[in-house]
């Protein structure tokens, strides 16, 4: 990964597009100091600490949310309402055509999805606002024009955030998005290595987690790593044929099929999900459906683990089913003069590569869901918190080696040969 970094860096333009990256990410991290105005920080801290799922926010936004800095919500209201919109393609046949009509259509989604974003992004404060109460703000009588300034400050740092976002998506390199997941849960592990040092230095008995953690978490890393490069190749032959004196075809090539082809996206959509009826059990904090919804979807509960599993599951196959389209593949091989040894080409094709789809991404559903269930499993269980969440640990290095790819694919397209060696 550092040659890859190093032999990048002498490209000009990937050198560009590196800084520019870094740049963005500095900006999103500087924002992440500045308060918003009016809020008692010290009463927010105190009662996200005694609020797992509002806890889950904070881990992913660099500690912006117990801050309460401009950059509070994060992204978490751009994912959302990616999740909606994505649905609702499927659902109104109006979006769905707006989606086929190529590079336009999309333009068009993207620009309601970030209308929707900065909607959500509002009522999301609105709700976490009035259930912090008036002690929240400084002084504990807070007037309208004050509500209306954190609610505005709010839903214009889910703007700002999410249009880093896109421009590093657009001009740097990797997924912007998942970026500022990545620097957000960076920015955290500072925080829980001083808990464990701590907590050892309280009680010295506990010195032998150390080690114990160390290895868990290589196994971890290494697991993750080998799960993300696995990817199954179905192999494909084309036939010959003559065009004038020239003849094509005839060479064997494969379709390769990643274990774990939607990467993490599955995992930030169901934690999006999940955390979205706690924000708005907020808005009605003595009711029965917000007092029942604290009591059974903690997350040592075993109710929580059951259903963050399955939309974990539900999600991965979703994600699957708008990236990999079997019948397309099977069509395009087949105007190509392509085929797959001992399957018949069209329908039968499609149906083939459908079922191996599905196979495979029900093992990388199952192990997102493993992965994301352990630090809840290990709660329930012990009643102590693992110092390291495994996804963060999952985010982590899948986006590193996601950004990874994602440079080596710029280098070979620019023919650099510096890689390779």
């Amino acid at each position: 990964m550092l040659e890859t970094f190093r032999n990048a860096w002498r490209v000009e333009e990937l050198r560009k597009k590196i800084l520019y990256t870094l740049m963005m990410l500095l900006i999103y991290r500087l924002g992440g100091i500045i308060p918003t105005p009016f809020i008692d920080t010290e009463v927010i801290a105190s009662a996200i600490s005694s609020m797992s799922l509002l806890g889950m926010i904070d881990f992913i936004n660099g500690q912006n949310f117990s801050n309460f800095t401009i950059f509070a919500m994060g992204i978490q209201p751009y994912i959302t309402s990616s999740i909606i919109m994505q649905l609702l393609t499927i659902a109104i046949p109006a979006l769905e055509r707006m989606q086929k009509e190529g590079e336009e259509g999309r333009k068009k989604i993207a620009q309601i999805t970030r209308y929707v974003t900065v909607a959500l992004g509002f009522i999301m404060a609105v709700g976490i606002i009035l259930s912090f109460g008036k002690s929240a703000f400084i002084g504990g009588n807070p007037t309208w024009f004050e509500y209306l300034v954190v609610f505005l400050t709010l839903a214009g740092g889910t703007a700002f955030s999410m249009w880093i976002g896109e421009r590093i998506t657009e001009n740097g390199i990797g997924n912007g998005i998942s970026l500022l997941i990545f620097v957000g849960i960076i920015a955290s592990f500072p925080g829980e290595i001083y808990a464990g040092i701590t907590s050892i230095t309280v009680n010295p008995m506990n010195a032998w987690f150390i080690p114990v953690v160390i290895v868990g978490l290589l196994i971890l890393v290494v697991g993750i790593v080998f799960v993300d490069e696995g990817q199954r190749r179905i192999p494909v032959q084309y036939a010959k044929r003559v065009v004038g004196r020239k003849m094509y075809g005839g060479q064997a090539t494969h379709i390769p099929i990643k274990v774990n082809s939607s990467g993490v996206m599955p995992l930030i959509f169901a934690i999006s999900f999940i955390q979205t009826p706690s924000i708005l059990a907020a808005f009605w904090p003595a009711s029965k459906f917000s007092l029942w919804y604290n009591r059974w979807f903690s997350p040592s509960s075993w109710l929580y683990m059951l259903v963050f599993a399955v939309l974990i599951v539900a999600f991965t196959y979703f994600y699957s089913m708008i990236t990999f389209n079997p019948q397309e593949m099977s069509k395009n091989l087949q105007q190509n003069g392509g085929f797959i040894p001992g399957i018949r080409p069209g329908k039968p094709t499609g149906d083939y590569l459908a079922k191996i789809s599905n196979r495979i991404t029900l093992f990388g559903a199952l192990y997102l869901a493993v992965i994301a269930t352990i630090p809840s499993a290990i709660l329930a269980l012990t009643g102590s918190r693992a110092p390291f969440t495994a996804t963060g640990i999952l985010i982590v290095v899948s986006v590193a080696l996601e950004t990874t790819r994602a440079l080596e694919a710029q280098m070979m397209m620019r023919h650099y040969k510096g890689f390779m060696k």
